[in-house]
């Protein structure tokens, strides 16, 4: 994940950081100064972030699906 994140359960990251330490270690991956090792590491960390950002998404579709079915009032 980006520096400021590396010690951070991402459990407890929000939708928005989770995008961020995403978007950070594409950029790593794609800097092309990293070892297959590295890599390979970034890409399973890029794999949990995206699971849990999507789980993360799915809940607020819910919610917001919920919400247009529950009568006004």
């Amino acid at each position: 994940m980006s520096d400021d994140l590396d010690h951070v359960d991402p459990e407890r990251l929000s939708f928005e950081q989770l995008v961020a330490a995403l978007e950070a270690l594409t950029d790593r991956l794609a800097s092309g100064q990293i070892g297959i090792e590295e890599a390979a590491d970034l890409y399973e960390q890029a794999e949990r972030l995206h699971g849990l950002a999507s789980q993360r998404l799915a809940r607020v579709q819910a919610r917001i699906e919920a919400l247009g079915t529950t009568p006004p009032g």
